[in-house]
């Protein structure tokens, strides 16, 4: 398991293995959450991870999905 030291200014350093499954890079923030007196860290994701894709695909709008599979599908 994973382990880090706290500094005398209240800062740790997160373990490699640790950044790496949580995607973290340089700057990221992190949130804790407690439970019971458990807590738990996770990598921040600032508003909805797809937002940006919203209305990506609204000039298909009313168009037959079976017929839209099929012209992907034909070359």
């Amino acid at each position: 398991m994973p382990r880090a030291k706290l500094s005398s200014k209240g800062q740790i350093t997160i373990p490699r293995v640790v950044r790496e499954k949580l995607g973290l890079q340089t700057g990221d923030e992190i949130d804790f959450d407690e439970e019971r007196g458990v807590y738990t860290l996770r990598k921040h994701v600032h508003g909805a991870p797809f937002q940006r894709y919203r209305g990506f695909l609204t000039h298909l709008d009313g168009c037959d999905p079976d017929a839209l599979i099929q012209e992907m599908r034909d070359p």
